[in-house]
């Protein structure tokens, strides 16, 4: 049967006085905004543009915030909600695309300006306004801006609440209808006050009381997995990160041991990873864990492919056909477990987004399966909010905290043709640079930080002679949210001491260089 999500959607099961409804006009932030309103304690629901106002009116939201997006409001494709949500003295915020549409729907006027905005800009608040989104905020501000078209021409009744040099209308309010918008992203870490913004508009505006937390998260959506998987045997691909981990344990606390987790070992594993991982997980926690070894199966599809994109197909498909025979071992198997989150889902591509990169769970699954549904709880939450999920299940730090691995493994990080001596050359060099992290007991601070081995080969002189050998590529990023990232600024003494002992330690390497881009524009593994 082709794939299929189980529906798990939390917004009716937790019954909360409070929740903010996002409206997604095709936005690549959409669930950014949905993030920072559960940081400040209110339970966000993505919804599509076009949700009905009965709809929307039924579920008693306390606010509503509008996505951006790629369109233009005054094109016959744009993404339409319906206008009769700002009658509904809900109040209202539109971001960027939002706020033109809010603009152009109660009669302003947008147009395509003669230069964009994009990237970092600066604001500067009216000294007039009575904007509460702006309350006892700095009267300049750094934000990100990312739009071409502009509010030209605002309804009446509305107020100018800030501007830049080039966009005369970049905030704007109209108090009386509960109706706000602002040109630029609040959402993202660029905008210096952003989540200031978010804030007032959410506790100035809306009044909420902010009761939300990530313990109610965890106890819904372990009611809700009762509820959906009452009586079924479930099996979980399981690789011992903290996604899968923290996936496998609510749906452990919900249908006990009716789940199977399957390991499956690819050969594409860090070094003494599978060892540790089984080790771990079967001391710690009752649970029932298989652990397959597939590393030639795996190698054997990889032989000759160099595209990453196929890469990543491939082995998404391979996993699915491992997980379905293993399922002919039980009776009676309709669901699969994944530890699938929100950057997976994003970076791999929707109906309104553009793919970024084909994740082996999401993009990279084949179009048919054979399981009843694929269930996925964490696939609405940022890498530290799932974090914040374990720690509330009972985690201990050292598993929450496990470095990040994607599942194509050391297949997207071994650039080029995958052969086991490229793979033992990366395990090697990338083990040396997590011990030494470790060692200058920076492993907390920096969020993800890996080895890549290039194909890149070049001269070097080792013992008075010649060699030939690859080029190891470190990569460390810090990040909140693991959309966006900067690259860690590491201790040059750290970076000496690694280079060092992969060069001295690790036989068929002579050169060793360090990753200086964010992302964007770079994506945080190499393929």
């Amino acid at each position: 049967m082709s794939k299929q999500i189980l529906n798990l959607d939390l917004s009716d099961g937790l019954l909360l006085k409070e929740k903010i409804l996002i409206l997604d006009c095709g936005g690549q932030y959409k669930q950014l905004i949905a993030r920072r309103v559960r940081e400040e304690g209110v339970y966000g629901v993505i919804l599509p543009a076009d949700t009905s106002v009965d709809e929307i009116k039924q579920a008693n939201y306390t606010g509503i915030i509008l996505s951006g997006g790629p369109n233009s409001v005054y094109e016959h494709n744009r993404f339409e909600a319906d206008p009769a949500i700002l009658d509904l003295g809900i109040p209202v915020l539109g971001i960027c695309y939002g706020a033109q549409w809010i603009c152009h729907v109660k009669g302003g006027q947008v147009l395509s300006a003669d230069k964009g905005e994009y990237g970092k800009r600066f604001i500067n608040v009216a000294e007039s306004t009575k904007d509460p989104i702006f309350h006892n905020l700095k009267a300049n501000s750094q934000v990100w801006m990312s739009h071409r078209d502009q509010i030209s021409k605002l309804p009446a009744g509305f107020t100018v609440s800030a501007s830049s040099d080039s966009c005369p209308i970049a905030a704007f309010s109209n108090n009386s209808l509960n109706l706000y918008g602002v040109q630029f992203h609040p959402e993202v870490e660029h905008s210096l006050q952003g989540r200031d913004m978010i804030h007032n508009f959410l506790y100035e505006v809306c009044h909420v009381q902010g009761n939300w937390q990530m313990k109610d998260f965890a106890e819904s959506m372990i009611a809700k997995l009762k509820e959906k998987l009452a009586g079924a045997k479930v099996l979980c691909a399981f690789s011992g990160g903290v996604d899968s981990s923290v996936a496998a344990l609510l749906v452990h606390k919900a249908i006990g041991r009716n789940l199977t987790c399957i390991f499956v070992d690819h050969g594409l594993l860090r070094k003494n990873e599978a060892d540790e991982v089984e080790k771990v997980f079967k001391d710690t926690y009752d649970m029932d864990i298989r652990r397959i070894d597939a590393s030639e199966r795996f190698l054997g599809r990889l032989q000759g492919v160099t595209d990453p994109e196929t890469k990543r197909k491939i082995i998404g498909e391979e996993f699915i056909r491992v997980f379905e025979e293993v399922a002919k071992d039980y009776k009676d198997v309709d669901y699969l477990v994944q530890g699938t989150i929100y950057p997976d889902v994003i970076e791999s591509g929707t109906d309104k987004a553009a793919v970024i990169k084909s994740h082996h769970n999401v993009g990279g699954l084949p179009d048919n399966i054979k399981f009843k549904a694929i269930v996925e709880p964490l696939r609405n939450l940022f890498k530290d909010e799932v974090r914040k999920v374990g720690l509330e299940l009972g985690m201990p730090e050292n598993l929450v905290w496990r470095q990040p691995f994607p599942g194509p493994g050391l297949a997207v990080r071994c650039l080029g043709e995958i052969t086991k001596q490229k793979l033992q050359i990366l395990r090697d060099a990338d083990a040396i640079f997590r011990e030494e992290v470790a060692n200058s007991n920076l492993h907390k601070t920096i969020s993800q930080y890996f080895a890549v081995l290039t194909p890149i080969k070049s001269v070097g002189v080792m013992g008075d002679s010649r060699t030939y050998d690859y080029t190891v590529a470190l990569r460390a990023i810090i990040t909140n949210d693991f959309m966006t990232g900067e690259w860690a600024r590491l201790p040059w003494e750290l970076l000496e001491k690694v280079s060092y002992r992969i060069v001295n330690e690790v036989k068929g390497v002579n050169r060793i260089v360090y990753d200086v881009t964010a992302k964007p524009p770079a994506t945080i593994e190499w393929e």
